[in-house]
């Protein structure tokens, strides 16, 4: 009953807000946001939905226009949709796409990746926190190599990352409208035994003539992302010319076909050459300008959340995991930004004089701390008053520069950037390699507080 009653106001609200159900087209929710998709935008009454009570803040994404509630959205969205005779539709990933996107733009890009990994995540932090428990027990002198225990660890820590053209196959089929099983053998051809031999040996290989690019793309994301998004629309035209009677004959067959030569001839060495430059790039800026780099996008970092640009850098974090075995720039940048945003929203809490934005500041600060959701904080808080926001920015360069500086990495994948899923992935380097990373998050929550207090009147943004 208590769930009901704080998001009464908002479910009774928030649609004729809206323009009325007749304009809502498309109405799903992911961890934080409800999301609406509308015929008529300029019948958004974008003010008023702000102000309702349970309403974090909002924005347009494209065509979509999100509403942040927190962690509790499955409450809200329920209920309106009891209220409003709404369609339920299922709970979608953060920052996945949930609707077609009627024309292509830089959004549609970072939409298809994360799209493609998000659903994977897991299966990364699964296999990440075994090599980390791998790692210290090999440390602690617990396991050596050559034990059974050790073996079996190894190889199932490896599968997460070596079979991710396999994975990505099947989301990325998904996200993009093809068969799932189609997208899995696309990706297989990639780390088949046979192919891998080949590789390794320098074996020449070719295909009806066309010579066949040899490269390694064992633990790569980016090939089969380019493979099933061209795979989907080779697929639908196979089964829009496909006779009814012969079509689940032709329709794989005539796919496969276009696909085998195109994906091992081009769209796989695309694709490698993409993500092998992106962690070039990101390396090559860090190597230029060392931990500074680290500072300037943890600082940076709520804008690339903001715009879905942070998306664009998971390639690179795999490719890292895959190649050095850590990552360095992208990770610590995330979680020193995180927890900053909560230590923002926390002073807020403090030095605010209403009894509800103490409340709500409270709670974004908890989220984004502990859980590393930082939805809340940053449109529920730190855009909505502003000076918040410069004072984490200001705390996150600080503190990133800090845990840089002692060479902080991140060993795992972590589905939450805050410090109960944040601090272990760093557990891989050594006592010293989370120390510096500790340090850091101190020296960003330090200078975040004093900062933020500084910068924060709430007489002037509260009247």
């Amino acid at each position: 009953m208590a769930k009901q009653e704080r998001y009464a106001a908002l479910a009774d609200g928030i649609v004729e807000q809206l323009g009325g159900t007749s304009n809502i087209t498309f109405f799903t929710h992911c961890v934080t946001r409800l999301r609406f998709n509308v015929k008529d935008k300029s019948l958004v009454n974008k003010e008023a939905i702000e102000a309702l009570p349970g309403a974090l803040g909002s924005q347009w994404v494209g065509d979509q226009y999100q509403v942040i509630v927190g962690q509790s959205v499955s409450d809200a969205y329920n209920l309106i949709a009891e209220k409003t005779g709404l369609q339920k539709q299922d709970a979608v990933a953060e920052d996945m796409g949930d609707a077609p996107k009627k024309k292509f733009s830089i959004t549609t890009v970072f939409d298809a990746i994360s799209g493609c990994i998000a659903p994977l995540i897991p299966v990364l932090i699964g296999a990440g926190f075994i090599k980390i428990i791998l790692l210290l027990a090999e440390q602690f002198g617990l396991l050596a190599a050559g034990d059974p225990t050790h073996t079996v660890l190894t190889f199932v820590g490896d599968a997460g990352f070596y079979f991710l053209p396999v994975f990505i196959g099947a989301t990325g089929a998904r996200k993009f409208g093809a068969n799932m099983g189609l997208g899995m053998m696309v990706g297989a051809m990639l780390i088949h035994p046979t192919f891998v031999a080949a590789v390794t040996e320098g074996t020449p290989l070719d295909i009806v003539g066309l010579p066949i690019y040899s490269a390694s793309y064992a633990s790569s994301i980016v090939p089969a992302i380019l493979a099933t998004a061209v795979m989907a629309p080779v697929e639908k035209f196979f089964a829009r010319i496909s006779p009814d009677s012969i079509r689940s004959i032709t329709e794989p067959f005539f796919t496969l076909l276009v696909m085998v030569p195109l994906t091992l001839c081009v769209l796989a060495p695309l694709g490698s050459f993409i993500g092998v430059y992106l962690s070039q790039a990101v390396m090559w800026l860090y190597g230029v300008a060392g931990p500074l780099a680290v500072a300037v996008l943890s600082c940076l970092f709520p804008w690339l959340v903001m715009t879905g640009m942070h998306s664009a850098f998971l390639p690179y974090i795999m490719d890292a995991f895959a190649t050095v075995g850590y990552e360095s720039v992208l990770l610590t940048a995330n979680i020193v930004s995180n927890i900053n945003q909560g230590v923002a929203s926390l002073v807020v809490s403090l030095r605010s004089k209403s009894t509800d934005v103490k409340s709500t500041a409270a709670s974004c600060a908890i989220t984004a701390i502990v859980g590393g959701v930082t939805e809340p904080a940053m449109f529920g808080i730190s855009l909505r008053y502003k000076t918040p926001m410069y004072g984490a920015m200001i705390g996150s360069f600080a503190g990133a520069l800090v845990a840089a500086f002692g060479g902080a990495s991140a060993y795992a994948l972590t589905g939450s950037a805050g410090l109960v899923g944040g601090l272990p992935i760093y557990l891989g380097g050594g006592i010293s390699n989370v120390m510096w990373m500790v340090a850091g998050l101190v020296a960003g929550a330090v200078v975040t507080f004093i900062a933020t207090w500084i910068l924060y009147k709430p007489e002037a943004v509260e009247a």
